[in-house]
């Protein structure tokens, strides 16, 4: 085996400081025998009781037992690759032989032992990484800017989904790949309803869309995305309320119950027939019922995001994953570390990640007529974890009145802007109409009850 270990310690010990074994990220753990390990010590360690300088060839021939080689010409980028590379090898030899082959006598679920061993290579991987460069220059690689510009124009490397709601697209300029957006709301206030409304919307544009829906059954998924796309594509249903007639879907409960009118059910056939050419892109389900639903990881995840190539993500709600363990030892740590995985992985595959929390449930507002008033909740009322919001780029608090047929979006934070903005909403998902107000009927609403 070559002694690049010797040979780099000693071109150290030549030029008499330490600062290339620093930059270089070199450490004792990539050295090949203990005996280079320690001479690595030892020449750290007088470093620093010495101003920062190496000891002398004598020195390092005294107190350690590697063997001095002199006038080493070779490169320190050189060195340090194959001294790395070195180390990478042997690290996989004692990993196969030593904690591989344990895990393999004791684990007896084989698709568990490849997860551990992929997550295993990949940290032994980055432990012996090279990097070439620390960071990129805006000075000196515009061409990278440049060549980045032409991609995201041709919509092959970045897009913005539009939302339904014509605030968000506006204050907050719609989704964007990479991201990941949190939706908040007490419970039972439609937080499912909205980022359904915005998957769809999606799927719309043509995008694929995975929903990991963790509460909900599959058959009632498919009742609320008829209901809601039926409701967009005209199929000729007017829903007459308060004196108001709206474009309405096929109603919701009825679907979910299996007592859609027979009069209405041969122009449902007749929809889901041409349900392909209505929605150019896809919404794939994985939802609470489904038997081979059984993990639910961060991990998990992102090999759907792979296998279906989804564009855009809804997880409903965060606190169903399963979270990673709590190394930091404090008090939601578990949540705040899958949080930030969320965060990375939706940078990582590119893809808009929709992620839904709970709100702390509060006394409701009531106004003089003992109705209950619409109110968002504050940032502060988050019940299951704040990580969420922190790692999000826009977040979005809502509330619903049902019987009122009212909602609101309240952007509690925008990194792009849009901060404090608030949509009003027609609130009708048993007739699959969920849709921003126009001024007029924002203006009316607050005189109609329309049950």
């Amino acid at each position: 085996m070559a002694a690049y270990g010797e040979m780099i310690l000693s071109r150290v010990v030549d030029e008499g400081v330490v600062t290339p074994l620093i930059k270089y990220g070199i450490t004792a753990d990539d050295f090949a025998t203990q005996a280079e390990k320690d001479a690595y010590t030892f020449v750290m360690r007088y470093a620093e009781q010495n101003a920062g300088r190496a000891p002398s060839y004598v020195e390092l021939a005294q107190n350690t037992e590697v063997t001095y080689i002199p006038q080493v010409s070779d490169s320190y980028e050189y060195l340090r690759k194959q001294l790395k590379g070195q180390a990478a090898k042997l690290n996989l030899r004692d990993y196969v032989q030593c904690d591989f082959a344990q895990k393999f006598t004791e684990e007896k679920d084989g698709n568990k032992l490849i997860d551990d061993a992929i997550s295993d290579l990949i940290r032994l991987k980055n432990r012996t990484n090279v990097r070439a460069n620390v960071g990129v220059s805006v000075v000196n690689d515009t061409q990278r800017f440049l060549e980045e510009y032409e991609r995201r124009k041709a919509g092959e490397s970045f897009r913005i989904w539009r939302s339904k709601f014509a605030t968000i697209n506006r204050e907050i300029g719609g989704y964007f790949s990479g991201n990941m957006y949190t939706w908040y709301g007490r419970s039972g206030r439609g937080k499912s309803v909205f980022t359904l409304e915005e998957a769809i919307e999606a799927a719309f544009q043509g995008a694929t869309v995975l929903i990991w829906a963790m509460e909900m059954s599959e058959f009632e998924i498919y009742a609320r995305a008829y209901s809601s796309i039926s409701a967009r594509s005209d199929v000729g249903i007017t829903a007459t309320i308060d004196g108001v007639d709206y474009a309405a879907g096929f109603e919701n409960r009825a679907l979910l119950t299996a007592q859609l009118d027979e009069a209405y059910m041969t122009g449902f056939k007749a929809f889901l027939a041409k349900i392909n050419e209505i929605v150019p892109g896809n919404i794939i389900i994985r939802a609470a019922d489904h038997e081979d639903f059984e993990d639910r990881s961060v991990r998990a995840l992102e090999a759907d995001i792979l296998a279906t190539k989804a564009d855009v993500v809804v997880v409903d709600p965060f606190y169903y994953l399963d979270y990673d363990a709590n190394t930091s030892r404090t008090a939601g740590g578990d949540a705040a570390a899958t949080s930030k995985k969320l965060r990375k992985l939706a940078g990582r595959t590119k893809t808009v990640i929709h992620v839904i929390t709970q709100a702390d449930e509060v006394k409701d507002d009531k106004g003089e007529d003992g109705e209950r008033e619409l109110r968002p909740p504050s940032r502060a009322e988050i019940k299951k974890t704040k990580a969420v919001l922190e790692d999000a780029a826009a977040v979005f608090g809502i509330d619903t009145v049902a019987r009122d047929g009212l909602g609101i979006i309240h952007a509690g934070k925008g990194r792009a802007g849009g901060e404090d903005a608030t949509a009003e909403i027609l609130y009708l998902p048993s007739y699959g109409i969920v849709r921003e107000m126009e001024t007029g009927e924002a203006a009316a609403s607050q005189f109609t009850n329309v049950f």
